[in-house]
């Protein structure tokens, strides 16, 4: 499925879903501190968007068996909220879709857990810095080699490593349309985006590895140094001049 225009019907369903995402992982942001479960969390997110009339995209989807994807330290990305009680120093990802009258939004959001170290506050500033650069970048017209440059150059600025394996997406009808957007490449290469077209981006990045691994559970990506590693990702609608977030308050 390539990528499409948005009428403004779905991109109306689309800003409205994003409210109820960018609502929720605030509340979930507040929550967040030492001695507190993930499955806490998630729970949270479940009585938020049902409360607000939207439903959590995620949930049975490629039988991911919660509403959001909590990822803890090494852990990369799609961690399952469980029993485990976060701890000072610890960082915490939060990705979440939500679905608003059959359109999606998609963000994520990396958080402290109380005082966390110096190497692991440059990685959530390096990881928020390059998705804050390409946001400023994007443009009807740019091409998503465009946007891969420029993720890739922030994050090898602030000397951390990018996930290659994973990246943005596409995102409204389903949680990944095409095109696949890398978080490197190279400038005036790959798709053309268009004002209307809506997008996730999300840079991924780790303080060590390159690389990943999947879990013994299926579902969770960690590293295969055990470094940290942190994601920070919202969903965009393309303009004439410039992009608008969908995905914040």
């Amino acid at each position: 499925m390539r990528t499409q225009i948005k009428t403004p019907a779905e991109i109306k369903a689309m800003r409205q879903s994003g409210r109820i995402l960018a609502t929720t992982l605030a509340e979930l942001t507040q929550m967040v501190a030492p001695g507190i479960t993930t499955r806490l969390l998630d729970d949270k997110a479940r009585q938020i968007t049902a409360q607000m009339g939207a439903k959590p995209a995620f949930l049975g989807y490629n039988d991911f068996p919660a509403a959001i994807c909590i990822s803890v330290n090494d852990e990369i990305v799609h961690g399952i909220p469980s029993d485990r009680v976060l701890a000072e120093g610890d960082i915490v990802g939060l990705d979440f879709g939500v679905t608003y009258e059959g359109m999606i939004s998609d963000s994520a959001v990396t958080l402290p857990v109380g005082q966390i170290s110096k190497p692991a506050q440059h990685l959530l500033t390096g990881v928020k810095k390059a998705l804050d650069m390409a946001i400023n970048g994007l443009h009807d017209g740019i091409r998503v080699g465009d946007i891969g440059d420029i993720i890739e150059s922030s994050l090898e600025g602030s000397n951390l490593s990018v996930i290659y394996s994973l990246g943005g997406h596409g995102v409204g009808h389903r949680v990944h349309e095409e095109p696949f957007i890398a978080n490197f490449g190279s400038a005036g290469t790959g798709e053309t985006l268009r004002a209307g077209m809506t997008i996730a981006l999300e840079p991924i990045a780790s303080l060590g590895s390159h690389d990943c691994v999947l879990a013994s559970d299926g579902q969770t990506y960690i590293t295969r140094d055990g470094s940290l590693s942190a994601q920070f990702e919202h969903t965009l609608l393309i303009t004439p001049t410039g992009a608008e977030i969908m995905t914040q308050l």
